[in-house]
């Protein structure tokens, strides 16, 4: 909910007569109008849905309110899933949004910021999702991420999306269904939506703890290279994941002090870089944990594979014995002991048999076998 003294201000500004004045039909015809990137749109009065033809004819009757009544707090809402150049440079020139963030919505991978330009306000945020697998391979994706961008300016609010997951129509339907939480207008807006891709951080951060939590019951059994593999990708993940969040807790501290954010929805954004700052600090604490439980698993790999050489050792050893005693009477010589002794056969056997067992009892007494 914004403020009379905010109305008049940007009733005032020129960015609202300039962007007036591109709706006439020459920006109609400059750009063609989006249409199948777009998942919604609505004009909104006092928190309530109107019915509105296009585009164009929503920013008109919203503006119309506007005009009429400094406490209208009408606005337009527009969704867009993926759009092409031309659908958001057509809005651009609807919104008078700034070419650099146009840019920036289009081609997306971008890192999670807030901008302002003049009265409005760009937002990018990341978004995760987990993605559940039966049996997890080399190449198997656990977080997949995507991008939500969010203009808000005195009566409108445009969000670009990108990636499959993450959907904006749980929050659209909740502002709808509570229309003094639509009433806050592009604000409350920006702010439902913040809440809700900090929610899916706190989701994907808890499955991704219960799945560290039983890697980390099974690092101390029988490790295999296997084990290692999936240890190393959930690492990998933990990364990923890090690098989505953790950039954006500093514009979420400062857009509580932005101008364009009405004082009344500052605690709100206070609140969700609280949550922003949990997920941050439980993401650094699982990804150490990670990184433990890796280095746990390599040196108990490598003490599995120390007592495999040390037993293959033992059994080279005692097999040592016998072949160097045969190898020894297998020489073709005349003159060697017991050659023609009746009792020299057995007398080496036993030999041969007594170093064996004598070995094969040092070494289980070393725990070597």
């Amino acid at each position: 909910m914004r403020s009379s003294t905010l109305f008049r201000r940007i009733n005032r500004h020129p960015l609202q007569t300039r962007t007036a004045l591109k709706l006439a039909e020459p920006v109609r015809d400059m750009c063609v109008p989006p249409v199948d990137s777009v998942v919604e749109f609505g004009a909104y009065v006092q928190g309530k849905k109107i019915p509105a033809s296009g585009i164009v004819e929503a920013v008109d009757l919203v503006r119309e309110r506007n005009k009429d009544s400094e406490n209208a707090n009408a606005f337009v809402w527009v969704g867009l899933h993926e759009p092409d150049a031309p659908e958001v440079e057509w809005l651009s020139e609807v919104f008078g949004l700034h070419p650099l963030a146009v840019e920036d919505a289009v081609k997306a991978h971008q890192r999670p910021k807030v901008e302002r330009y003049g009265e409005s306000l760009f937002m990018v945020l990341k978004t995760i999702a987990y993605l559940d697998h039966d049996e997890l391979t080399a190449t198997s994706e656990i977080i997949a991420t995507g991008e939500i961008m969010v203009f808000i300016g005195p009566d409108f609010v445009v969000t670009v999306r990108h990636g499959d997951h993450c959907p904006l129509t749980v929050v659209r339907e909740r502002l709808e269904d509570k229309p003094k939480l639509m009433n806050r207008g592009p604000a409350g807006v920006l702010h439902a939506i913040s809440d809700h891709v900090v929610d899916q951080y706190l989701q994907v951060a808890d499955l991704m703890q219960l799945e560290l939590e039983e890697v980390e019951a099974t690092v101390f059994a029988d490790v295999s290279s296997r084990d290692i593999n999936r240890i190393y990708q959930l690492k990998r993940e933990m990364l990923e994941m890090k690098r989505a969040i953790t950039p954006l807790q500093a514009p979420m501290a400062a857009l509580p002090q932005r101008r364009v954010i009405p004082s009344e929805m500052r605690e709100y954004f206070r609140d969700v870089g609280d949550h922003l700052s949990r997920v941050c600090e439980q993401v650094e604490s699982s990804n150490e944990l990670c990184s433990s439980i890796l280095q746990a698993a390599l040196a108990r790999s490598n003490a599995l594979a120390n007592e495999d050489m040390r037993k293959i050792s033992s059994w080279v050893a005692i097999m040592a014995v016998p072949t160097m005693i045969a190898g020894i009477y297998g020489m073709n010589f005349d003159f060697m002991p017991e050659l023609r002794s009746a009792w020299g056969y057995p007398t080496v056997l036993g030999v041969m048999v007594t170093a064996c067992v004598l070995l094969h009892r040092g070494f289980r007494r070393n725990g070597w076998l």
